[in-house]
């Protein structure tokens, strides 16, 4: 089967909603490190990794060996039997955890993970509502969706009651049409409004991404999370970092919240932790963990191939200091963002991101004032990169923020290649005009 056979088939058999990037989407059949190959033999330079999910490379040789030998062990058992994988993984991860994090409970998805933070915060602490940022995404549960606070993920008109949306900590654009710093980090103080108007006055918590992943890397001023930390929890609610996208090195630092300076009651994960393979987690403190009474099982978290993955992506992500090469890496690429910032200023209206989470957002023409989103010149963006060999992903409540998240063990030359490539297309498109 070619390309567009694969291509006409997922239009006949998959739901529409299933959307795929490009106007001819790139069939990928085979990966190894940064790169990928389609189904016609063209290679690419993969700089979104399956949505910031390959964290140590496609086909990894140390995850793959530690895949193979679980499934000719032991593929499935459950979480009522206890399995080496599960305990290992989880032993690592409270060393890793800050502070006194040591209980985890692992699910095959980051909604998952978010639902079941959510459920803990209300069993600790005995209130319901729970607070979450505008621009934010949980997943594609009800719940999930309803954290969510972005119109185009959200399927139905279902809310729950419970849920309050605060401003997002969104610079670029602020809500509030203040300046940093100047504004004093006034989004983040409306926290305490948000709290007396809105609810009863006593919360679960607070569930917020480091970055926003899907809100197009949303990076909050760095006093942002202890302002509202404290907020949260002088009305009785628990601080919960949902590191889906931003947790193992992906900022720079182990955590994301680790940026900020905030110890979080819990911590949620997926996506990078296992290099691929479908895991979740959670990971909170004694007390938090012990509130729990209920019965509660997950029949695929804490899968032991899943989990083998992740000890072995871990393992890699330390061996390797890839933390610091996300570090080192992102300040090269943030480099080169800014000088293509510089030289195309009508359509790179701002720049964000740490480590190797980094984001441009397009604008009509940032040099007159206007910063009319620019979906159309993302489009645009997207199918140029695609066809010099570079794939990106994007995002944003508007489109028009490309998200640029590489490997955690890219080298400087494939950087170095991405930024040329990126270059040569705004070029193309006539960005210097």
């Amino acid at each position: 089967m070619d390309s567009a056979g694969v291509r006409q088939k997922h239009k006949k058999h998959l739901f529409p909603a299933v959307r795929n990037y490009y106007r001819e989407p790139v069939v990928v059949v085979e990966g190894k490190g940064s790169r990928v190959t389609d189904l016609d033999g063209k290679t690419y330079l993969d700089f979104f990794g399956g949505i910031l999910t390959v964290s140590v490379g496609h086909a990894n040789e140390d995850v793959n060996r530690a895949v193979v030998s679980q499934v000719g062990r032991l593929s499935h058992i459950s979480t009522l039997y206890p399995t080496l994988p599960i305990v290992e993984l989880a032993e690592k991860l409270a060393q890793l955890a800050p502070g006194d994090l040591d209980k985890c409970f692992f699910t095959p998805s980051g909604t998952e993970a978010d639902e079941t933070a959510v459920m803990m915060a209300q069993v600790f602490t005995g209130n319901d509502e729970i607070i979450a940022l505008r621009h934010g995404y949980a997943g594609r549960s009800l719940l999930a969706q309803a954290l969510t606070a972005h119109s185009a993920w959200r399927a139905t008109a279902t809310q729950v009651s419970f849920i309050k949306h605060a401003l997002a900590p969104y610079c670029y654009r602020c809500p509030l049409k203040q300046t940093y710093p100047d504004c004093g980090v006034a989004c983040a103080q409306d926290v305490k409004e948000l709290i007396l108007t809105t609810t009863t006055g006593s919360v679960a918590g607070i569930l917020v991404e480091p970055i926003q992943g899907v809100g197009g890397f949303i990076t909050p001023p760095r006093e942002y999370f202890k302002i509202v930390a404290g907020i949260v929890r002088e009305h009785g609610g628990v601080f919960i970092s949902d590191e889906v996208q931003t947790g193992l090195g992906r900022t720079g630092v182990m955590w994301g919240i680790e940026q900020y300076g905030v110890q979080p009651d819990m911590i949620t994960m997926a996506k990078g932790i296992a290099n691929g393979l479908p895991l979740g987690a959670v990971i909170t403190t004694t007390a938090i963990a012990d509130s729990l009474t209920k019965n509660s099982i997950s029949t695929f978290g804490g899968n032991p191939v899943c989990c083998a993955a992740a000890k072995a992506t871990i393992e890699v992500i330390e061996r390797d200091n890839l933390a610091d090469n996300a570090e080192a890496m992102g300040t090269i690429l943030r480099d080169g963002l800014n000088r293509l910032q510089g030289k195309y200023p009508k359509t790179i209206g701002d720049v964000r991101g740490m480590g190797l989470m980094q984001a441009i957002e397009l604008v009509q023409d940032e040099t007159a004032g206007d910063r009319t989103p620019n979906p159309a010149a993302a489009d645009q963006l997207m199918e140029a990169t695609r066809e010099r060999g570079l794939l990106l992903g994007r995002g944003g409540l508007y489109g028009n923020a490309m998200r640029i998240a590489p490997a955690l063990n890219i080298a400087r030359d494939e950087v170095e290649e991405a930024l040329k490539i990126m270059d040569e297309s705004f070029a193309a498109m006539g960005g210097a005009a």
